[in-house]
C-alpha cells in the first residue's frame, strides 16, 4: 500500500515590540533568567492586562504580509490549561475571533508553484520557559524561566495542504522571510523567536478522509522540522503496515536521538475551556488604521524579486536568494548605487560572501565587509589591477578584518603587473629558459603555451596580469 503525508504547521512568532502583549516589561532576549517579569507576566491574582497597540499593529501588518483577512472585530479569550511555565494556568490567546484569517502563502519546490492556505494568525501571550537537564523525557528536574511569559506571540496556523518535509520547509522559510520584510519579527530560531509544531498524519493514496494527526511540539530550526516530520510519517507508516492504530497525541523530538518520542495526549479545543477575556475589552478595527498601515507597508520579496530582475537582469534563481532577507537585499542594493553590474555583484554576495557566512555560521548583519569595500574591489579587477584569483585572497581578508581593498593590496604586495615592457622582459626570458618547450608548440603541441604561462605567473608569484601575459606569449610564440 502507497501512502500520502498530510501535514499542517502552526508557526509561532515573537513580535519584536519593545514590552511585552500585556505590561510594560521589556521584551529583550537574553537577560538574566526571571528578571524581565512584573506581577501581571508572573501571574499575580488580581493583576490587571493592559493591550500594547503596537502588537496589534504588528500583527495586522504579518496579516497583510500574508494575504489574510484583518478582522474588524476580534477579542482575546482565556486557553486554560496547567503546565509548569504558566503561571496563571490560563493563557490569554484568541479562539473564534482572530485579528488575521483566509490567507496564504505561494511557495516554489522541486520547480512547480503551490498556494498553501492560512486558516488564521491571532494573537496570544507566549508562556515561559522551561530549562531542562538534558531531554525533555529525561530530565531529573526542570527549571521556570518566566522572561518569555507575555512575550507577544502571532500563532500562523496553515491548511493541511503540505504533503512532504521538504515542502513544509519551503514554506517555513516563505513565511521567515515575509516576515522579515514586514519588520514584525527578527525571526531568530535559535532564540525560540520563530519555532513550530507540525501536525502530521499519513493516509492510504488516494483517500480522501484525513488520518490521524499526531503533533510534535517546538521545532526550532529548519533541519529538526525536516528531520522530525521524516520520521514520524515513516513511524506511523510502519505502524499501520504492523496493524496498530495512530493515537492523537503530542510528540517531541529528541535531537540526540533522531526520533520523536510521546509526551502526552492530544487536547481537543474544547479540553481547553475557552472562554472569553472577561479583564480585556473586544477589539474594533478601524479600516482607516488598517488602511493606514497598507499605506506604510514596505516592500515584500515578490516585489523585490521582480524589481532586481527588471533592473539587472537576474534570473529568478538569484533573485530569490538575494531576496530571502531584507539586510541581504540591503547589501545589494547599496552596491548597486556605486558599481555597474548587479549579475557581478550578486555572484560574489552568493558565492565568496555567502560560502564564508555559512563557514562562520554570521548573518549579513554580522559581516565586516561593507558594500562600498565590495565596489571597489571589483573597480580594481576592471582596472587589471588584481585577478580573480588575488580577488578571492582580498576578500578574504576583508571579511577578517574589515580593511579597505587598497589597503589589504598594498599590505600584501599583491598588485597586479600589467605594464607590458615589465611582462615582455620576464617572458622572454622564460622562453629563452625553456628551448624544449618552446620547440614542442612550434610543432603543434599548443598545450605547451600553458606551462610557459605557469611559469611566468611563478616568475611573478601570481602577480602577472594572465590576459596580458598569453597576448604576450603568443605573440612571441608565432613571431
Amino acid at each position: 500500500m502507497s501512502f500520502e503525508t498530510v501535514i499542517g504547521l502552526e508557526v509561532h512568532v515573537e513580535l519584536k515590540t519593545r514590552s511585552k502583549i500585556f505590561c510594560s516589561c521589556s521584551n529583550e532576549f537574553g537577560a538574566e533568567p526571571n528578571t524581565n517579569v512584573c506581577p501581571i507576566c508572573s501571574g499575580f491574582p488580581g493583576m490587571l492586562p493592559v493591550l500594547n497597540q503596537q502588537v496589534v499593529e504588528y500583527a495586522i501588518k504579518a496579516g497583510l504580509a500574508l494575504n489574510c483577512e484583518i478582522a474588524d472585530y476580534c477579542k482575546f479569550d482565556r486557553k486554560n490549561y496547567f503546565y509548569p511555565d504558566l503561571p496563571k494556568a490560563y493563557q490569554i490567546s484568541q479562539y473564534d475571533l482572530p485579528v488575521c484569517k483566509k490567507g496564504y502563502l505561494d511557495i516554489e519546490f522541486g520547480g512547480t508553484k503551490k498556494r498553501i492556505g492560512i486558516t488564521r494568525a491571532h494573537l496570544e501571550e507566549d508562556a515561559g520557559k522551561l530549562v531542562h537537564q538534558g531531554s525533555i523525557s529525561s530530565t531529573p528536574f526542570s527549571l521556570v524561566d518566566l522572561n518569555r511569559s507575555g512575550v507577544p506571540l502571532l500563532e500562523i496556523v496553515s491548511e493541511p495542504d503540505l504533503r512532504s518535509s521538504q515542502e513544509a520547509r519551503a514554506y517555513m522559510e516563505k513565511i521567515r522571510s515575509v516576515l522579515l520584510f514586514a519588520g514584525v519579527s527578527d525571526c531568530k530560531m535559535e532564540e525560540g523567536s520563530l519555532r513550530c509544531d507540525a501536525n502530521v498524519s499519513v493516509r492510504p493514496s488516494g483517500q480522501a478522509t484525513l488520518g490521524t494527526r499526531t503533533e510534535i511540539k517546538n521545532l526550532n530550526s529548519f533541519k529538526a522540522m525536516e528531520k522530525a516530520i521524516d520520521f514520524e510519517v515513516q513511524r506511523q507508516i510502519e505502524a499501520i503496515e504492523d496493524g496498530e492504530e495512530i493515537i492523537q497525541e503530542t510528540r517531541t523530538w529528541e535531537e540526540d536521538k533522531q526520533i520523536t518520542r510521546s509526551m502526552r495526549s492530544k487536547e481537543e479545543a474544547h479540553d481547553y475551556r475557552y472562554f472569553p477575556e472577561p479583564d480585556l475589552p473586544p477589539l474594533r478595527i478601524s479600516r482607516k488604521w488598517v488602511n493606514d498601515i497598507i499605506q506604510s507597508m514596505p516592500e515584500m520579496p515578490e516585489q523585490a524579486r521582480e524589481r532586481i530582475m527588471d533592473e539587472h537582469g537576474l534570473s529568478a534563481y538569484d533573485a530569490s536568494l538575494l531576496t530571502l532577507t531584507p539586510d541581504f537585499l540591503g547589501f545589494f542594493d547599496e552596491c548597486t548605487r556605486y558599481y555597474h553590474d548587479g549579475k557581478i555583484i550578486s555572484n560574489w554576495m552568493m558565492g565568496e560572501m555567502s560560502k564564508l557566512l555559512n563557514q562562520k555560521n554570521l548573518d549579513i548583519t554580522q559581516c565586516k565587509i561593507n558594500p562600498v569595500h565590495l565596489v571597489d574591489m571589483l573597480k580594481l579587477m576592471d582596472e587589471g589591477r588584481i585577478s580573480g584569483k588575488m580577488a578571492k585572497e582580498v576578500f578574504e581578508a576583508m571579511f577578517e578584518t574589515g580593511s579597505p581593498p587598497e589597503a589589504i593590496i598594498k599590505e600584501k604586495g599583491m598588485e597586479q603587473i600589467s605594464d607590458e615592457d615589465t611582462l615582455e622582459k620576464i617572458i622572454l626570458e622564460v622562453i629563452a629558459k625553456n628551448p624544449r618547450v618552446v620547440e614542442d608548440y612550434r610543432n603543434g603541441k599548443k598545450k605547451a603555451t600553458g606551462f610557459l604561462v605557469g611559469q611566468v605567473m611563478q616568475a611573478t608569484r601570481g602577480q602577472a596580469n594572465p590576459a596580458l601575459v598569453n597576448q604576450i606569449l603568443a605573440r612571441k610564440l608565432n613571431s
